[in-house]
C-alpha cells in the first residue's frame, strides 16, 4: 500500500487530493467534509467525539508508526484520534511554523497541521499570530459551517493552543493555486473566480475579519470553485493596519500600514487578481493599471472604483456582488438569531432605572447623552461627613464655591513637575488615611524611612541645607499615621500621598483564586510599559522603593511566565502599590491599589473596614465559577472549582458593607472585569472584544458597547447574582479582560503570560473619577473627606 505521507510521494498525493477533492460537491456548491469518503464526517457530522474513530479513552497506538492526537473541535469539544504524520516542511509566509499532512483514525481522514515550532516560541508575537488565526477560523466555522457556500473557505478541523507545540488542523486544500492557471482560463471561469472571491470577502467582512493574504499562491481553483487559504494573516476591521504583503496583491495602504483595517483592503486584492487572470501578468499595484481600459470585461470593476488606492473609494463587498450579478449569500435575511439581544435590551433598561434613581442621565450611558451644564466645582469635590457616609442620608452633592487657595501665589498650569519637586511643600490641608479612615496632618516629626528589614527609621531633615538632597529624601520618605492605638498595627503613608492632588483609592474585589493579584500585576505592568501615555496620562511611583519591590516580586515574575502566589490573609489592610498620575499639567494625583485575600473580603472582618473609604472598585469575575458553558467543565475539573449560582460571596459582602446614597445605589464608581476571558475567547461576543487591542483614545461609545455585550453575555450564561455590582453601583462598566492569557501548569504559564485589555477597567474608573483628559467624570466623589 502506498504511504500517502511518505516524503517521496507527497506531490503525487497532492495531485490525488486535487483530483478527488473530498470537499468538492456534485453540484459545485455544497461542501462536504473529509470524512465523507469514510464515516460521514462533514458539516453535519464534524471530525470530533461523534466520529466512529474517536478514542474515548487513551490507549496504546496500534502500531509504533501511529501516535495519538488530542485537540478541540471548533465547538471546543475534546477529541482524541490515532494519527499518522507526514514529513515537516516550512510553509511560506509563516516564519516559525511547521506544516505537515496527517491522517486521523482508521478511516484515514486527511488533515493538514500547522504548528508553532518549539524553537520559535521565544518570539512573543508568534503565539499571538497562531491564536489570532485560530480565533478567525473558529469564528468562520461556527458562523458558516453548515452553509452550502462555505466550501470557498478553508475549513478548520481542530486546534490545541496549550500543547507544547500549539497547532491548528485544517481540511486539505483542493485545486491548484491560481498562479498555475495563469493564461489557461476562459472568460467564464475568470468571472466565476472573481465573483466567488468577492463572496469570500463578503463572508469575512460580515464577521469583521479582513484576510489580507489573497494572492495567486493563496487562492486555489479546482475548475468549479475557488478555495481561500487559511486566515493566518487576518485582522479585525477597525484595527490599526500593520504593514503586510507585497505589491500588487496588497493594497498601498496595507503595505504601508496606514489607517485602519477595512474589508475593502481585500477587495483590492480581488481586483488585482481579476486583472492578473485576464491580462496574464501582475500590475504594479499603485492604482488602476495603465492599460485597464483595454480590457472591456473589467469595465464594471473599473467604474466601481475597485482599483482605487484608497479603501474608502472602493465599493463595499455587498455592492461589488451586485455589480458582478452574484447573489449575496447573506441577503436572504435568514441570519442566525442573536440570543443575546434580549439581554442587551435588559442592560438598557437597567441603565434607565439607575438614571431615574440618581435623578438624571449618567455619563457613559450612550453617545447621545449630553452632560448638563453645571456651575464650577471645587477642584477637590466636596465629600459628605463620615457619619453621613456610614449611615446614608444627607443632602445630595451640589456645586460649591471654590475653596481658598493654598497660602502661596497662584501659578498657571505647567508641565508635570519632576519627582524632586513633588514633595517639597507641606500640605495645605489634611488627608484621610486610607487604612484607618482618620485625617492625617503633615508633621515633619513623623517622617520615617523603611530599611530592607522593614524597620521604621526616623528621618530628621532639620540639619539638611541642600535643597536637592532634601527633596530626594522626602521623595522616598513615609509619614507615620498618628492614630495607631495600642493593639493595632502601626502604619504609614508615602509622603507624596499627603502633598499632591486628591487621592484615589481602588480596591480589587473577588473571592480567592479569581485572579485579582494577576490582574493587578498585569495592569501595573502595562502602565510601566507606557500603556497610559496614549491617553494623556503620566505615571510616577508613589514610593520608588516600594514600587520597585512590587515590580520585581509581582510584575516581572508574571512577565517571565511564573504563576503568582495567592495573597495571604492580613490583620490590617495595606495597599499593594501606588502611583502618581498626572494629566495635561494638572497636579498629580496619588492612586493606590488594594489587593486583599478573598477570604478577608468575604468574611466581613475588621480588615475590610477600610472599604467604607474606598473611592472606586474593580470587581473581578471568574468565568469558571460563573458561567454554565459546557466547554468550561474540563477546566473546572482540573482546577477543582465549582459553578456558583449564588454569585461571588466577596461581591455580596463588600457591596453590603459600602454605604449607599443616590437612590440606594453605591456612589463609588465600579468596573466589573470578566477575568480569564481567554477561557471563553471563542464565544463570538467575547472574541469581538478580547481579540482587539484597546483603542488609543477614550471612546465612551465603545465602553458602553463593551459593557452592553458583557452584561448580555453574563445575563445569558450566569445567574443574576453575578451582576450584583452592576445592579448596585450607580456607575459600573463591564469589560472582558485576561490577566495571563492562559492556564498555568504547575507554577508556570507554558507559553508565557499574555495580558489582554487589562487597562480597560482602570481607564474606565479614571474617566469616571475625573483623571482621564477629555472624559466626563461621574460627579463629585462621595467618599470620605480626605
Amino acid at each position: 500500500m502506498t504511504d500517502p505521507n511518505h516524503p517521496n510521494d507527497q506531490h503525487d498525493q497532492h495531485d490525488q487530493h486535487d483530483q478527488h477533492d473530498p470537499d468538492r460537491p456534485e453540484d459545485g456548491n455544497h461542501a462536504a467534509g473529509p470524512g465523507d469518503r469514510g464515516h460521514g464526517a462533514g458539516p453535519g457530522r464534524p471530525i470530533g467525539p461523534d466520529h466512529p474513530d474517536h478514542l474515548s479513552e487513551p490507549s496504546p497506538p496500534p502500531h509504533p508508526y501511529y501516535q495519538e492526537l488530542e485537540f478541540l473541535t471548533p465547538r471546543e469539544a475534546q477529541s482524541r484520534f490515532v494519527v499518522r504524520y507526514g514529513e515537516d516542511h516550512r510553509p511560506p509566509g509563516r516564519p516559525g511554523f511547521l506544516a505537515r499532512r496527517a491522517v486521523l483514525g482508521a478511516g484515514g481522514v486527511p488533515v493538514v497541521q500547522y504548528r508553532l515550532a518549539a524553537s520559535a516560541q521565544g518570539d512573543p508575537q508568534a503565539y499571538g499570530l497562531l491564536e489570532r488565526e485560530v480565533a478567525a477560523s473558529v469564528a468562520l466555522e461556527r458562523r458558516y459551517g453548515g452553509d452550502r457556500f462555505v466550501g470557498i473557505l478553508t475549513r478548520i478541523v481542530g486546534f490545541d493552543l496549550t500543547a507544547a507545540e500549539p497547532f491548528v488542523l485544517y481540511r486539505p486544500p483542493s485545486g491548484r493555486p491560481l498562479s498555475d492557471w495563469a493564461g489557461r482560463l476562459g472568460a467564464e471561469d475568470q468571472e466565476r473566480i472573481t465573483g466567488q472571491l468577492a463572496m469570500a470577502v463578503r463572508l469575512l467582512g460580515e464577521l469583521g475579519l479582513v484576510h489580507r493574504a489573497i494572492t495567486p499562491e493563496n487562492v486555489r481553483w479546482d475548475g468549479a470553485r475557488v478555495r481561500l487559504c487559511e486566515p493566518y494573516a487576518a485582522l479585525r476591521a477597525g484595527e490599526a493596519r500593520e504593514p503586510f504583503g507585497a505589491a500588487p496583491w496588497a493594497s498601498p495602504e496595507q503595505r504601508a500600514g496606514r489607517g485602519a483595517v477595512d474589508p475593502r483592503d481585500d477587495l483590492w486584492s480581488v481586483a488585482e487578481l481579476a486583472y492578473y487572470l485576464l491580462s496574464g501578468r501582475p500590475d504594479r499595484g499603485e492604482g488602476p493599471p495603465a492599460d485597464l481600459a483595454d480590457y472591456r470585461r473589467l469595465a464594471a470593476l473599473q467604474h466601481s472604483g475597485l482599483f482605487s488606492p484608497n479603501a474608502v473609494q472602493r465599493p463595499q463587498p455587498a455592492e461589488l456582488l451586485r455589480l458582478l450579478y452574484v447573489p449575496d449569500p447573506l441577503a436572504s435575511g435568514a441570519d442566525a438569531v442573536d440570543v443575546l439581544e434580549p439581554f442587551r435590551a435588559q442592560y438598557d433598561a437597567q441603565l434607565a432605572r439607575k438614571r431615574a434613581l440618581t435623578g438624571g442621565s449618567r455619563p457613559g450611558a450612550g453617545p447621545a447623552d449630553e452632560a448638563p451644564e453645571v456651575p464650577a466645582r471645587d477642584p477637590r469635590p466636596s465629600r459628605p461627613s463620615l457619619i453621613s457616609k456610614i449611615f446614608g442620608g444627607g443632602e445630595p452633592p451640589r456645586a460649591v464655591a471654590p475653596r481658598p487657595a493654598a497660602p502661596r501665589a497662584a501659578e498657571p498650569p505647567r508641565a508635570p513637575a519632576p519627582p524632586s519637586e513633588l514633595v517639597q511643600a507641606p500640605p495645605s490641608r489634611s488627608r484621610m488615611c486610607p487604612h484607618c479612615l482618620l485625617p492625617v496632618e503633615y508633621d515633619e516629626r513623623l517622617l520615617v524611612t523603611i530599611d530592607a528589614k522593614g524597620n521604621r527609621i526616623p528621618l530628621d531633615l532639620r540639619a539638611e541645607r541642600r535643597p536637592a538632597h532634601r527633596a530626594d529624601a522626602l521623595r522616598k520618605a513615609y509619614h507615620l499615621c498618628p492614630h495607631t492605638v495600642d493593639g493595632d498595627e502601626g502604619h504609614e503613608l508615602p509622603l507624596p500621598y499627603l502633598v499632591n492632588g486628591e487621592p484615589l483609592s481602588i480596591a480589587l474585589v473577588g473571592s480567592s483564586s479569581v485572579g485579582k493579584t494577576h490582574l493587578l500585576a498585569a495592569m501595573l505592568g502595562e502602565v510601566e510599559l507606557g500603556g497610559l501615555e496614549p491617553y494623556g496620562l503620566k505615571c510616577l511611583p508613589l514610593n520608588p522603593e516600594a514600587h520597585r519591590a512590587y515590580l520585581l516580586e509581582r510584575v516581572q515574575s508574571l512577565q517571565q511566565g511564573r504563576q503568582l502566589g495567592r495573597t495571604g490573609q492580613q490583620t490590617f489592610a495595606r495597599f499593594a502599590d501606588g502611583l502618581l498620575v498626572s494629566a495635561g499639567g494638572a497636579t498629580p494625583r496619588p492612586v493606590v491599589f488594594f489587593d486583599l485575600a478573598g477570604e478577608d473580603l468575604a468574611q466581613d472582618s475588621e480588615v475590610g473596614r477600610f472599604l467604607m473609604g474606598v473611592d472606586a472598585f474593580i470587581f473581578v469575575l471568574d468565568p469558571l465559577r460563573a458561567l454554565r458553558l459546557p466547554s468550561l467543565e474540563p477546566v473546572r475539573e482540573q482546577s477543582g472549582l465549582r459553578l456558583r449560582e449564588l454569585g461571588d460571596e466577596a461581591f455580596a459582602t463588600v457591596l453590603n458593607r459600602i454605604p449607599r446614597q443616590r437612590g440606594g445605589l453605591v456612589a463609588a464608581p465600579a468596573a466589573l472585569a470578566v477575568n480569564k476571558s481567554d477561557l471563553v475567547r471563542f464565544e463570538p461576543v467575547v472574541d469581538r472584544w478580547l481579540g482587539r487591542a484597546l483603542p488609543g483614545r477614550h471612546d465612551p461609545a465603545a465602553v458602553r458597547a463593551e459593557s452592553r455585550d458583557a452584561y448580555a453575555f453574563l445575563a445569558h450564561g450566569a445567574s443574576s447574582a453575578w451582576l450584583k455590582p452592576f445592579d448596585d453601583c450607580a456607575d459600573c462598566t463591564l469589560h472582558f479582560v485576561a490577566a495571563t492569557g492562559g492556564q498555568a501548569r504547575g507554577d508556570r504559564f507554558p507559553h508565557g503570560a499574555r495580558p489582554r485589555r487589562v487597562l480597560a477597567p482602570l481607564l474606565s474608573l479614571f474617566a469616571l473619577c475625573g483623571l482621564l483628559p477629555g472624559a466626563e467624570p461621574a460627579g463629585p466623589m462621595e467618599g470620605i473627606d480626605r
